[in-house]
């Protein structure tokens, strides 16, 4: 293994951890925009807050290391894919921005209208990003990526391939957001929920079966080759992912929570990992390789160093976080937090409005 491929295979392991973790707001988004008027959605938005105020942000960890590693490897490639794909990305990074500014102002904007307005934005953002993600991946899995960076700001993103990949990955950053949130529920005592979130799991969980199959018959009109690198190459860890995916699914239907969220991430992860092995060699199909994308060996070599460091360092912290948050050890200070955005009441106790 050379160490250009050895850094590839990094990115799709950061990738891979962000796709796992719900995209931006661990999906939550998603659920709180359709959560209903006020009034009919105080609960479910109540549970959105409180589950993901504390690590809202630690997700983009691994979009920043994404980013910082493949300009650094992979130069050429990255300037090419930035440069066809600037709108998709630049609508991406615009969600990002928004979803951050609202969640944050939906709490202490001083009007009701201001935070309804806030809650509306922070859920629109946090469709927007994963849609347009999955569109430049989609771009780049059909070729529409040349790798003399002039391919068309237009029809590279907007086809039928990126459009069905973007709602597939809009579809299991939600469906990932239920199954965690149905777990969430019933670690907070709130039964009422488990069943709201439930149902939404299965929702999801059909539409992202509906746009897999749309992408492939997509794939397969817009670029035969990968689709059968796809049928002939990743038909294993398709097979595993479409099978944990759906154990996942059963367990949320049958209320059956305790380790649910094991079987999700193995899903999502054979599917990322899938695309992965079907891409291999390739940067940009059927363009440019690995060998011939990679940057100077003496940065690859760094870079591998420096993802050591990260290892015994950024990830056991983030594993702290996310244990202590599940241990309730995490969460705003009632003695700082103003009165009408305290946080939920544990088991037993009606939900705090925070829209109202």
């Amino acid at each position: 293994m050379t160490a250009g491929e050895a850094v590839a295979i990094i990115v799709v392991l950061a990738i891979t951890a962000y796709a796992c973790s719900g995209i931006p707001d661990f999906g939550a988004g998603f659920w709180d925009l359709t959560a209903g008027g006020r009034r009919g959605g105080r609960a479910a938005r109540a549970l959105i807050d409180e589950a993901i105020t504390p690590v809202w942000e630690a997700n983009h960890v691994w979009l920043i290391y994404i980013l910082v590693v493949s300009w650094t490897a992979f130069g050429a490639a990255f300037g090419d894919i930035m440069t066809t794909l600037f709108v998709p990305f630049i609508l991406a990074a615009l969600g990002i921005v928004l979803r951050g500014a609202n969640f944050a102002l939906r709490k202490d904007a001083a009007r009701a209208g201001g935070r309804h307005l806030a809650a509306w934005m922070f859920g629109v953002a946090s469709i927007i990003t994963p849609f347009f993600f999955g569109t430049a991946l989609g771009a780049i899995m059909a070729g529409r990526v040349p790798s003399n960076g002039h391919g068309n700001p237009a029809s590279s993103w907007w086809n039928a391939t990126s459009i069905t990949v973007g709602v597939l990955t809009v579809a299991v950053s939600a469906f990932l957001a239920a199954v965690y949130l149905v777990r969430e529920s019933d670690r907070r005592g709130l039964p009422e929920l488990h069943d709201y979130f439930r149902n939404r799991a299965a929702v999801a969980g059909i539409v992202g079966l509906l746009a897999g199959i749309a992408a492939a018959f997509a794939l397969h009109s817009d670029s035969l080759r990968m689709f059968h690198r796809f049928v002939h190459r990743s038909i294993p860890l398709l097979a595993v992912g479409v099978v944990a995916l759906a154990i996942t699914f059963v367990m949320a239907l049958r209320g059956r929570t305790r380790g649910i969220r094991i079987p999700a991430i193995i899903g999502v992860a054979a599917l990322v990992w899938s695309w992965g092995v079907a891409q291999y060699p390739y940067l940009l199909p059927f363009s440019m390789t690995i060998a011939s994308g990679e940057g100077a060996s003496q940065s690859l070599h760094w870079l591998l160093i420096w993802f050591i460091v990260a290892l015994v360092t950024v990830v056991p912290l983030l594993v702290l976080l996310y244990v202590l948050d599940q241990r309730g050890e995490l969460g705003e200070d009632p003695t700082t937090s103003r009165p009408e955005h305290s946080p939920q009441p544990h088991a037993g106790t009606p939900a705090v409005d925070q829209h109202k």
